[in-house]
């Protein structure tokens, strides 16, 4: 099947699988996989325009509804969270996009950039994973321990819940100001800079809007090793974040596309539109899964992912 847009030819089944696969994994850590996209677009199949950022975000739109429907449902998205990533991350895209097609048409010398950041990122984690190791639990790894425990009951006790009509306990806001957000979890109290969040989000914005992968793949991780936050409570902002970014992300790409006559700029519809309906069921499921699975592998995961895409970024660098 050709997709013009793209200028590449694909069967039609391919794009949803991998995306499917992709989602289903990285949803669980408050990540929609289009970071994961981007390489696999430019390296497997060929598609290196400027519209491969602007059809990742694509993808965003179609597969992370879903998602964050299910975090909503369960009671864990953290609202003032969500909204200061979202006014935070907004600006950053504009900017990132106008990077991207004016001074980056081809990501070679951001990628190095971007390695280091995703490097030193997953590199962290990967030493407050082997801290827990150790003995040295955080608030957030105890809070995430209880919910486990209470997960595994809940399991055990189906029909007896069933009919008492007991929930899994909720996210508690207790606090939400222009300097401070405050809520509870399983009996942690988290309390977390508004401006910290809103700074991060701005800078997460630009490499978004830059590379089309939404910010997921950057802030999710900043909250888990940075602010010390439960991965349970912070995927579901981070995909509404994504969410609403990839939405301007795709409009501003559209909207400049006229400009750039002699340049692919706006996204491939269809392309991203079969990634999507594959993402949207793996984060459906991602996020129904997420529960059954402790922490400690959904952060080594994120850990993993974020070194490898790294290296990539330099192997491609230098070659």
């Amino acid at each position: 099947m050709l997709f013009q847009v793209a200028g590449i030819e694909v069967q039609p089944w391919v794009p949803p699988l991998v995306s499917f696969v992709l989602s289903f994994f990285t949803s669980m850590g408050g990540i929609s996989g289009a970071f994961l996209l981007l390489p696999f677009q430019m390296s497997m199949l060929g598609y290196v325009n400027p519209s491969v950022s602007s059809t990742n975000q694509f993808y965003n739109i179609v597969a992370i509804p879903s998602g964050v429907w299910r975090y909503i449902r369960e009671g864990r998205m953290v609202w003032p969270l969500t909204w200061v990533v979202i006014v935070g991350t907004l600006p950053g895209v504009f900017l990132g996009a106008v990077i991207r097609v004016r001074y980056l048409p081809d990501a070679h010398n951001f990628k190095l950039f971007a390695a280091c950041v995703l490097l030193y990122i997953g590199v962290r984690m990967v030493r407050d994973l082997l801290r827990q190791r150790e003995g040295r639990a955080s608030g957030a790894a105890a809070a995430e321990k209880r919910f486990q425990e209470q997960v595994a009951r809940f399991c055990e006790k189906a029909k007896e819940r069933e009919s008492h009509g007991e929930k899994l306990a909720a996210v508690r806001v207790m606090h939400f100001s222009a300097t401070r957000i405050v809520y509870e979890f399983y009996g942690e109290t988290y309390n977390i800079p508004t401006f910290g969040i809103l700074g991060l989000s701005l800078i997460v914005g630009v490499v978004g809007g830059v590379y089309g992968i939404g910010g997921g793949a950057i802030i999710a991780p900043f909250f888990v090793s940075f602010f010390g936050l439960p991965v349970y409570t912070v995927a579901g902002a981070a995909l509404m974040g994504t969410f609403i970014t990839s939405v301007a992300g795709v409009a501003f790409y559209q909207a400049i596309a006229p400009f750039y006559p002699n340049m692919s700029v706006a996204p491939d519809w269809l392309l991203g539109f079969l990634f999507g309906i594959g993402g949207m069921a793996g984060m459906y499921l991602g996020a129904r899964c997420q529960k059954f699975i402790p922490a400690r592998y959904i952060k080594w995961m994120l850990a993993v992912l974020l070194v490898f895409l790294a290296l990539k970024y330099v192997q491609d660098f230098l070659a």
